[in-house]
């Protein structure tokens, strides 16, 4: 729980830092880029959440892995390093996409479905959504088959949960106290 908080800190500190010298954009480019390279790379994530490897070490792979990254950007890892807090990189990166969203006046909405959905499908639930929100949205998609059916819906931290797995667990505990 305090990785999280303190993710979110780095983060919103990146993003006012970033916006006071209206950078903010060049920045999520680079947390993007992070966020993905740590996400596909299970030597990276490995070698950031060590604790025997050297910070002097993560840093030096970061900058070189990263060699196009903002001035900003690198800062961050600097901060990280000598706060021994490197292996949040991957938590900031994901917090500062989120915060920049928000400031953009965007979100992001996870629907889960237990298959992919259809296009129109996917063009109602984003009216819908946008007719909820009065903000632009990106729609990710998670295909889950343990839901069995129907799905279930994130905007932040609300959820809705429509799916049959939900369902049967409310009719078992219905069933089980009478």
């Amino acid at each position: 729980m305090s990785g999280n908080r303190a993710s979110l800190r780095y983060a919103k500190a990146l993003l006012g830092a970033a916006q006071e010298q209206q950078v903010a954009q060049e920045v999520f480019d680079d947390m993007v880029l992070i966020s993905g390279s740590i996400q596909a790379s299970e030597a990276l994530k490995n070698l950031l959440a060590s604790a025997v490897i050297k910070g002097a070490t993560k840093l030096s792979v970061l900058k070189s892995g990263f060699p196009a990254s903002h001035e900003l950007s690198i800062k961050l890892f600097e901060l990280l390093e000598s706060n021994k807090r490197l292996a949040l990189m991957a938590d900031v990166a994901k917090a500062y996409m989120s915060a920049f969203d928000i400031s953009q006046g965007k979100i992001t909405a996870q629907v889960t479905t237990a298959v992919a959905m259809s296009a129109e499908l996917e063009a109602q639930v984003l009216a819908k959504i946008k007719a909820l929100t009065d903000k632009t949205v990106n729609l990710e998609q998670v295909i889950d088959p343990s839901i069995v059916g129907g799905f279930v819906l994130r905007i932040g931290d609300q959820q809705y949960d429509a799916s049959i797995t939900n369902q049967l667990n409310q009719l078992e505990r219905v069933l089980t106290l009478q």
